[in-house]
């Protein structure tokens, strides 16, 4: 039954991953077509309201009375006239200018007496014996359309007639819908939108604006996260279908982008249905599992009796228990103390592990200055003998290290450069970083960083976080350690890796606390870490990173000559 309701549950999981896909292919096809033909009929209104404007300055420019208006230079009965005519034809507007480009009738009156001489409709005509069209900018952002022509008597201008075509109440028609629409004229700059502050601007210039008004939530309210097929374009980082179509009319292009919310809510109703059919074939499932459930339960209440009578037989048996239980910690504290000698011990065969090597080195410096010497050299054995000097100092103070265990730090102190500090540390981990495949990242200043310090076991702090390091890294692939020096009030030193991170912090400084197998790690290495930094006045803190990985900071007092010595707040 468990088998069947994982099956059930898989073959819902990929019954509906399928059909949203394969749904979501077809209504977004179907919504293309849709789209495609809207804007093939949005572009034939738009030639038809040209056309329909078109032929009305030559019909205006041939007609007796305005032509015996301007000759005769009485308009008042022009406007009127330019009133019926707008009436009867349906134009935006209707304007008569004289030849020195002044509007003498106008179907709107606040304009007769404005000077147009400079607009490019009263130019182009006056230069064109045709009819012009032309596109200029409004102080209101929006665009005027107008067809305009010279009305000639006896081979003379006398004026200009200009009709404005009405192509915004186009535009008012396509917002009402959840499209949004914009025409470019032959340059590429928008001249018609249903969004008002893409006017003007190129339509790369009008996608990039991020401030985007409630029209285009409202057209655009789409997610991105239901489907794997890449969108068409991105409006305010949103999803949307672009189909484009070109106006048979001065290069212009018409551009629409539509939601994909409607698909998306189609394929969901679908997807519902689905998912409803599957809940009851698995509620029938269950309730097949709650029956033997019960029967179950018959055959558990049987065996209650029996339960009943070990019941008392437990209770007899919790007192003795409890006595050995208080035996097994007397004896569980004695193992641990037990533990903690063998740590010591494997700590100090650590150290005498740490000897062997300069021994090995001062033997083989020995021969060769024995060599040299036998060979006249006398200057290059001495340089051998100034090796195995700093190897019989390093050998004193690793011995001095066992002490730092089990006093209080900070008696001989000096200033020492962080940069060095880190690069000493890095030297003697050399061997175990060859050995791992660990990419090693150096991040310090140019100016040294000075802080006071015992050098010898501040290398061995960086040393006990380095080798932490490494062992977190033991199953990482792409292993990294990143180590940074960096100065502002205080000297900080961080080592960061990319391993699993720190399961509790709390314990961590802890002595004898440890993540490590048993025999590999004593569990003293920070709490002996932590105490070196806080006898020079620093603290060392740790946390893991949000992406992974943890991060061990030492802080440290900076060094300023003829200031005194502050020492941190302890965390």
């Amino acid at each position: 039954m468990r088998a069947s309701v994982a099956g059930i549950f898989l073959a819902a999981l990929a019954s509906v991953w399928i059909t949203n896909a394969w749904l979501t292919e077809r209504f977004s096809e179907t919504t293309r077509v849709r789209s495609e033909l809207r804007l093939a009929l949005y572009s034939g209104n738009l030639m038809s309201e040209l056309q329909r404007n078109s032929v009305v300055p030559l019909l205006l420019a041939r007609d007796p009375a305005l032509i015996g208006a301007l000759d005769g230079n009485d308009f008042s009965t022009t406007s009127a006239r330019l009133m019926a005519a707008q009436k009867e034809i349906g134009a935006a507007s209707i304007r008569l200018l004289d030849a020195t480009g002044r509007v003498v009738g106008s179907t709107d009156r606040y304009q007769i007496g404005m000077g147009s001489g400079t607009a490019p409709f009263f130019v182009e005509a006056l230069r064109s014996r045709d009819t012009v069209f032309t596109v200029s900018e409004q102080a209101s952002g929006a665009f005027e359309f107008a067809y305009s022509r010279a009305v000639l008597a006896d081979g003379k201008t006398l004026g200009v007639i200009v009709v404005g075509a009405d192509l915004t109440r186009l535009e008012r028609s396509w917002a009402s819908i959840s499209d949004a629409v914009a025409v470019t004229d032959s340059e590429g700059n928008i001249i018609l939108a249903t969004e008002p502050r893409w006017r003007g601007l190129t339509m790369a210039e009008a996608l990039s604006v991020r401030s985007a008004p409630s029209a285009i939530q409202r057209a655009f309210q789409v997610t991105a996260d239901w489907t794997s097929t890449p969108a068409d374009a991105y409006v305010q980082g949103r999803a949307v279908m672009r189909a484009e179509a070109r106006v048979p009319f001065r290069g212009w292009r018409m551009i629409s982008f539509t939601a994909y919310s409607s698909v998306r809510e189609r394929v969901n109703a679908i997807l519902a249905l689905e998912i409803m059919g599957f809940a009851i074939l698995l509620a029938g499932t269950f309730w097949l599992l709650s029956r033997r459930a019960r029967r179950q339960s018959v055959a558990y209440m049987r065996e209650s009796a029996d339960l009943r009578a070990l019941n008392a037989r437990l209770t007899r048996e919790i007192a003795e228990r409890e006595r050995v239980q208080k035996e097994l910690r007397v004896a569980e504290q004695t193992v641990q103390q037990s533990s903690k000698l063998a740590a010591l011990g494997e700590m100090s065969a650590g150290v005498s592990h740490e000897l062997n090597q300069p021994l090995a080195a001062m033997k083989t410096y020995l021969a060769g200055a024995r060599l040299l010497l036998q060979r006249s050299r006398p200057e290059e054995a001495l340089s051998s003998f100034q090796r195995i000097d700093d190897l019989i100092d390093r050998m004193g103070a690793i011995t001095q290290q066992l002490k730092s265990y089990a006093r209080k730090g900070g008696e001989a102190v000096e200033p020492v450069d962080l940069r060095a500090a880190v690069s000493s540390a890095l030297t003697m981990m050399e061997p175990q970083l060859r050995a791992r495949p660990i990419r090693i990242a150096r991040n310090v200043p140019r100016e040294k960083v000075m802080v006071l310090a015992d050098r010898i076991r501040l290398e061995q702090v960086l040393i006990n976080l380095m080798r932490n390091a490494i062992d977190a890294l033991r199953d990482t692939r792409d292993a990294r350690i990143e180590i940074t020096v960096e100065a502002g009030a205080h000297a900080h030193v961080s080592v960061r890796d990319n391993g699993p991170g720190i399961s509790d912090l709390e314990k961590l400084f802890e002595p004898f606390w440890t993540t490590k197998k048993p025999g590999e790690g004593t569990g003293l290495g920070l709490a002996i870490s932590s105490t070196i930094v806080a006898d020079f006045g620093g603290r060392l803190t740790a946390h893991n990173e949000t992406d992974g990985g943890a991060v061990f900071e030492v802080e440290l007092p900076l060094y300023r000559p003829g200031e005194p010595r502050q020492a941190l707040a302890a965390e």
